[in-house]
């Protein structure tokens, strides 16, 4: 029997070295894994998916021993990542991070090279936050209730930021305008530095920016928080107000997970869930994510999969009645 099973191994080993691809279903769950998983990010090294990436590549190198690598696929949006991860095989050892901008790219793209559920596997969600609304400390808004009032009874011509067309910022500005029947022209900057930039010096009114990156402006007094997208308060910031508190049923979270190429076997994505549900249980992980304005959230690869479908939904809505244009 072992003699079997070691000339079984020997002759995967030399299959993948000469590029022959293995089926998925033969890989034995037990075995799992037996070489490098590589760990797929649609992002450049520094920001937030490739620190989550990398934490989560740093314990499934321990706990399965065997190397975890990233490998950082930072263009195109998070497309050309996405679509490597599609053309793989399903066999465990291709892991992707998507993020808000995988449904938004849905809505936002025409002729994406995949569906953005369908052709994956869902795994589970590990983070879930939102965006801070912020202001110039100039602007006559102390909280969000007189934003709503001033954004519904300013005379003045309104405008807002973002870091581009289509950014988690725009989108979050568009559906803030069709809830409260308002207007506001959108200015898109070539990234968040710029846009804060833009907002301290007072070319717009207002931004729905990264919690990472606003609050640390907050802190410094340069900007106001406002409130922060997500349905609730949030642990980073207790005292600023949900926007659904003034403005009922407004959300915007922005969300990491974990997904697989498609038809992903059964034993493995039950292997794999359990791993990486476990490790963003854990108050290690819980604690990095609430460091960083978010909270560390898990479900099954079933409600994964709905929440990513209901999230193209409500996008793609927003971008269609906002008439939003990628050029």
């Amino acid at each position: 029997m072992e003699s079997s099973k070691l000339g079984f191994t020997k002759l995967t080993l030399l299959l993948a070295a000469l590029g022959v691809a293995f089926p998925a279903a033969a890989q034995n769950v037990n075995d799992y894994p037996n070489r490098p998983v590589r760990i797929v990010t649609p992002a450049a090294p520094g920001g937030t998916t490739d620190f989550l990436a990398r934490l989560l590549a740093n314990h499934l190198s321990k706990a399965w021993n065997q190397q975890a690598i990233v490998d950082n696929r930072g263009s195109a949006s998070g497309v050309n990542g996405a679509q490597i991860v599609k053309e793989a095989a399903p066999d465990g050892y291709t892991l992707f991070i998507p993020y808000h901008q995988h449904t938004v790219n849905a809505a936002l793209i025409s002729k994406l090279p995949y569906h953005a559920v369908n052709d994956f596997t869902a795994i589970t969600q590990m983070t879930a936050g939102g965006l801070l609304l912020v202001v110039n400390p100039s602007h006559p808004a102390k909280n969000a209730k007189d934003f709503v009032q001033w954004t519904k009874t300013t005379k003045d011509a309104i405008n807002f930021g973002s870091a581009g067309i289509g950014s988690g910022g725009h989108l979050a500005g568009e559906l803030y305008k069709l809830m409260t029947n308002t207007k506001g022209q959108h200015i898109p900057y070539k990234g968040t530095g710029p846009a804060i930039v833009g907002l301290l010096s007072g070319e717009y009114h207002y931004n729905f920016m990264g919690l990472t990156g606003a609050f640390a402006q907050v802190r410094s007094g340069k900007l106001r928080a406002i409130a922060v997208s997500g349905p609730q308060r949030i642990k980073a910031a207790p005292d600023v107000p949900a926007m659904a508190e003034v403005l009922p049923g407004f959300s915007v979270v922005g969300w990491y997970g974990v997904t697989a190429p498609a038809k992903l076997p059964k034993p493995l994505l039950t292997k794999i869930h359990a791993e990486i549900s476990g490790y963003v249980k854990s108050a290690e992980f819980g604690k990095v994510a609430e460091a960083n304005g978010s909270e560390a959230v898990t479900n099954s690869p079933e409600e994964f999969r709905q929440f990513m479908l209901d999230d193209m939904k409500k996008w793609a809505d927003v971008v269609k009645r906002a008439g939003i244009k990628v050029q």
